[in-house]
């Protein structure tokens, strides 16, 4: 990719409209001070001191958050969150966003916020540690007013935007924002792209994201990443995007074109966290702005290197970032 067709195809990002339809959380950082430890005179176990506290969307709102920083024109969150304080926070957090519309993110009293509490060791000199992390999830299926919600807002949106991504992050079916009635709404846009922790057998013909090792759970077979990405954009007749962590990521389209750009060199300590939403992401706007499948997977590509180098929190990459790293990198802009 030339560096005019970067700067043509990044220059579309603010005209698009684009949903973000899942489970959206709050991702909530205690920031620890080791220096402060203490045993507690009550109980006699170590007492974590904290000292700072942070939160930000996480799980689909780290999608839409990196929507924000590539300067995408219209976000429109699709999705819910509970009547408590953390539902507070996550709402307050998405309206803060430049070019969320909150219309059809809903606050019910059915549903409590998903969060993810992540108690953080900050040790001077030391990159940040991660403590075991606390989970507030729904364990129940999701009220059948709740979806009738979702179904609708969808519905509302149909010929309005220009993508739709969806990020299925529960750990139990139908416990969520995509439920079974809600994934053939989900079939009637024409450009979704999808990506579900629970990988994606149900879902109808979108483009598949996935990584390795859910394309071989999906398949049942140990066939590589290039011959199943083909046989799956050509049975969905949907293009198809396999991230393989250091090997990179791998495109295929159901008219046969077939792509594979390997991963940047490490640059130092790294982060995952939020790399695989990054790519998602790019590959969705860059896609609705007119990207070719090994442009798209150069971007995304680019922001994944940038996300997992940010320490102690879910990163994003915006586009003057991706710009000097590709040109840093020379590999993405040349096409190599």
């Amino acid at each position: 990719m030339t560096p005019a067709r970067f700067d043509e195809i990044t220059a579309r990002y603010g005209g698009l409209r684009i949903a973000v339809v899942g489970d959206f959380c709050l991702d909530r950082y205690l920031e620890i001070d080791p220096a402060r430890a203490e045993i507690s005179i009550e109980t006699g176990l170590p007492v974590h001191n904290v000292v700072n506290v942070r939160a930000q969307p996480g799980a689909a709102g780290t999608v839409l958050s990196n929507l924000v920083a590539l300067g995408v024109g219209t976000i429109i969150p699709v999705g819910f969150c509970g009547e408590d304080g953390e539902g507070y926070e996550l709402r307050c957090a998405l309206g803060a966003l430049a070019g969320v519309q909150l219309d059809h993110f809903l606050t019910t009293p059915l549903r409590r916020t998903f969060t993810y509490c992540k108690p953080l060791v900050l040790e001077p000199g030391g990159e940040p540690r991660e403590l075991n992390r606390l989970d507030s999830k729904n364990w129940t299926p999701t009220p059948q007013a709740v979806v009738q919600h979702i179904s609708a807002a969808l519905a509302a949106l149909r010929g309005a935007v220009d993508a739709v991504i969806v990020m299925d992050q529960v750990d139990v079916a139908e416990t969520g924002v995509v439920t079974s009635d809600v994934l053939p709404v989900l079939a009637t846009f024409p450009r979704v792209i999808a990506d579900s922790r629970r990988g994606l057998r149900d879902y109808p013909p979108v483009i598949f994201k996935m990584n390795a090792a859910e394309l071989r759970a999906l398949t049942g077979r140990d066939t590589d990443e290039t011959t199943a990405a083909c046989e799956l954009a050509a049975r969905n007749g949907r293009a198809v995007f396999v991230t393989m962590a250091e090997r990179g990521i791998v495109g295929a389209e159901p008219g046969g074109a077939i792509e594979h750009v390997t991963a940047l060199p490490l640059r130092g300590p790294i982060d995952v966290v939020g790399a695989g939403d990054s790519v998602t992401a790019n590959l969705s706007t860059a896609l609705a702005a007119g990207a070719t499948l090994r442009e798209a997977i150069e971007l995304a590509i680019c922001a994944s290197s940038l996300v997992i180098h940010q320490l102690g929190t879910t990163g994003t990459a915006s586009v003057e970032q991706l710009r000097k790293l590709a040109a840093k990198s020379g590999r993405a802009m040349m096409g190599a």
